[in-house]
């Protein structure tokens, strides 16, 4: 009977501790969560320059999934700021199942008609190559890849972004507002 005391009791101790490092955890997990800006939740995210010392370069990063979805609609900058954009493929599946590129497109471009000239260009990542309407680009990704690329906002107004694998424009999509 001792030893089964003895076992409740140390068994009663390990849950107890394993139990403050779940909580401890869970505290870490939630301040990180509580971190996420009001704009990223709402699929918004307003770029911020990374330091005071840096205030003309804004670090982005915006997530692709299997599911077609990107993390965020809209993205906001202001006018000539160095943006450090990275896009993550947040899923499992290889690029030529489910890839996913970001694709910033000129002002006026047709969404569907520059996604039709895109599904004939995939040795080029599905950029269509001489295009004219892309600004800048990353490449295309499988799951669990990513790519950062840096560019300058173009000048103030409202740019449509996409991903070019094909059909995947319909649904990824978003507004890159420069300001």
């Amino acid at each position: 009977m001792k030893n089964l005391s003895k076992f409740v009791l140390i068994f009663g101790a390990m849950a107890m501790i394993a139990c403050g490092e779940k909580k401890e955890k869970e505290a870490d997990e939630e301040t990180t969560i509580g971190n996420t800006s009001t704009e990223e939740t709402t699929q918004t995210r307003e770029a911020a320059s990374t330091d005071a010392s840096d205030a003309d370069v804004v670090e982005i990063t915006i997530e692709g999934d299997d599911q077609m979805r990107f993390n965020m609609d809209e993205i906001k900058v202001k006018a000539g700021q160095t943006v450090r954009l990275t896009l993550k493929h947040v899923g499992q599946m290889d690029k030529n199942q489910m890839g996913h590129n970001w694709v910033l497109l000129t002002q006026g471009t047709e969404i569907s008609e520059f996604g039709m000239e895109a599904m004939d260009a995939k040795d080029n990542d599905y950029i269509p190559e001489g295009t004219d309407q892309v600004i800048v680009h990353t490449k295309m990704l499988g799951g669990g890849e990513s790519d950062t690329i840096e560019f300058e906002a173009p000048e103030a107004g409202t740019y449509d972004f996409i991903c070019s694998f094909p059909g995947h424009y319909s649904l990824m999509k978003g507004k890159f507002i420069v300001e």
